[in-house]
């Protein structure tokens, strides 16, 4: 990646490593604990509950801190191995797949959670990329981890879709039946050497395609969320790649960025808070709470949940389409919102709508991490360069046919 120097450079470097200490911080360290190495969902509301997108993100902070000797490789690799073994050990588990919030301590199912299948995906991506990184026990457990999941059990055969959740009271509900964050999930399922999937779930999701002005042929996602976006890229390097219809996912979210943006400065007379430099609607906390209908056009919604909020994580999250842009709106947000800053980096979100501007007072584990994957691809291409090692992960693109053609420009 091309690395713009300067002030911009020195607050991701900034933001990286306040990402970085979230997971360090948030974190249960006590060996003697079941829930050794579960990481809490927020960093300041239900200290008591981890969530397992969290673990597979702390995962990749544990590889970029032993990277970048913020921690010793050794004790980097102590805490990686003790927390796979907390998953293949102390945590409830249905086929394979792990409830999506757990108590820290008790590694037990939390608030009548889901058993969730995109959850369990982004905690394996973190136990693949760490056992590529730490290789040894490591490796072994990600590798049993991964083979414990039967992809087909979510699977709805009647649609050849993945279902969206599952809970022992009510069953499955929903499908994965249009584009978002989910390309990572055909990419382990139909890889997986003991259940695996057929390739034509990946042909068998919707893609609708429409324009926003002049950005063309945009491949768009319910709520225009910018994660849907992004989570799938934050682990799979999908730069050069084009699947047999053509479909190029990274020059994809190159779009859906502008379009987030255009979107953003186009309504900036109808939120104060939106604006050439601050932009990146997703999912985030707000004013009334989290929501994940925080978006953009194009979209399939109406867009009725958006209130002005925006978190620094949707920009940050796509320094790799939009480099340029993305620093701008740190920049920003940096030198103009001081409140916005704290112990962890960015917090999670800000609004200017109200009488009184209102700060986000936590950060939250998947912004965090988001945000810190892709500063690290955008600097060095760490998270890309091993996990894209895994043997699994190349087969699975393979068997999709989403492979690898000549260097070609990522333009719009």
């Amino acid at each position: 990646m091309r690395i713009i120097k300067g002030k911009g450079e020195t607050i991701l470097k900034k933001e990286l490593k306040g990402d970085y200490n979230f997971f360090m911080k948030e974190v249960n360290t006590n060996p003697k604990s079941k829930g050794y190495g579960l990481i809490r969902d927020k960093s300041k509301l239900a200290p008591e509950v981890a969530s397992i997108a969290s673990v597979g993100y702390g995962l990749a902070a544990l590889v970029i801190g032993a990277e970048r000797k913020w921690i010793s490789f050794s004790k980097a690799y102590n805490r990686a191995n003790g927390t796979l073994h907390t998953f293949l050990n102390n945590m409830e588990t249905t086929n394979g797949f792990f409830y999506h919030f757990i108590h820290m301590e008790t590694a037990k199912r939390e608030w009548n959670c889901e058993v969730s299948i995109i959850d369990t995906g982004i905690f394996i991506c973190g136990a693949i990329l760490a056992g590529e990184y730490f290789k040894g026990e490591v490796k072994e457990k990600a590798e049993k981890l991964y083979k414990n999941i039967n992809w087909n059990w979510y699977r709805d055969e009647t649609v050849n879709q993945f279902y969206m959740g599952y809970s022992p009271e009510q069953g499955f509900s929903g499908h994965w039946d249009m584009y978002a964050e989910q390309l990572m999930l055909y990419v382990l399922g139909v890889a997986s050497p003991t259940f695996p999937i057929e390739s034509s779930m990946y042909d068998d999701f919707k893609k609708p395609i429409t324009d926003y002005g002049e950005i063309k042929n945009i491949i768009y996602t319910y709520c225009g969320t910018l994660f849907t976006y992004q989570y799938s890229h934050a682990w799979i390097d999908f730069r050069n790649r084009r699947d047999n219809n053509g479909i190029n996912w990274f020059q994809n979210s190159i779009k859906a960025t502008l379009a987030n943006r255009k979107y953003c400065i186009e309504n900036s007379k109808k939120y104060k808070t939106f604006g050439e430099n601050s932009w990146g609607l997703t999912a985030c906390v707000g004013p009334s709470g989290y929501s994940g209908e925080f978006g953009a056009m194009p979209a399939m919604s109406k867009l009725e949940g958006n209130d002005g909020t925006i978190s620094p994580s949707g920009a940050a999250g796509s320094i790799v389409f939009t480099p340029e842009l993305s620093i701008q709106a740190l920049e920003y947000y940096y030198n103009y919102f001081p409140e916005l800053w704290g112990k962890y980096g960015f917090k999670d979100a800000y609004n200017l709508e109200g009488e009184k501007a209102w700060y986000a007072e936590e950060c939250i584990g998947i912004d965090k991490g988001t945000s810190m994957l892709m500063i690290e691809n955008y600097l060095t291409g760490l998270i890309w360069e091993y996990f894209m090692k895994n043997e699994y992960i190349q087969k699975g693109l393979q068997k999709l046919n989403i492979t690898q053609k000549k260097k070609e420009e990522e333009s719009v």
